[in-house]
């Protein structure tokens, strides 16, 4: 019987981190919930994570990302679900386009 893969490659994390200019320690540092460097090092890269953990990086990045935005921009930030940032997620849409791109090229 085959076993399920735990490992799958680059996740759109990894993507959306790099265009906002956040590392590791940012998502650290936004988090209340004591996630880890390994636990976002591990997301990252691909490892399967739980759900739980999951919503955890997802809700660091959005506060990591919040937290950069000027005052201007801040209300039309869309929070970035986490079926969109991990591909083995349920409902994960491989087209799905960035609703906050515009903010990155202001």
């Amino acid at each position: 019987m085959d076993e399920p893969t735990r490992e799958h490659g680059p996740q759109p994390l990894d993507g959306l981190m790099e265009r906002w200019h956040l590392s590791n320690h940012d998502l650290v540092n936004a988090s209340t919930e004591q996630l880890s460097h390994k636990q976002v090092q591990k997301a990252r890269k691909g490892r399967h994570l739980t759900l739980h953990l999951m919503q955890k990086v997802t809700r660091s990045l959005n506060t990591a990302v919040f937290e950069r935005l000027d005052k201007e921009q801040q209300p039309v930030f869309v929070a970035y679900p986490h079926r969109q940032l991990f591909s083995y997620a349920k409902s994960h849409d491989p087209a799905w386009g960035d609703p906050n791109a515009p903010l990155l090229t202001q």
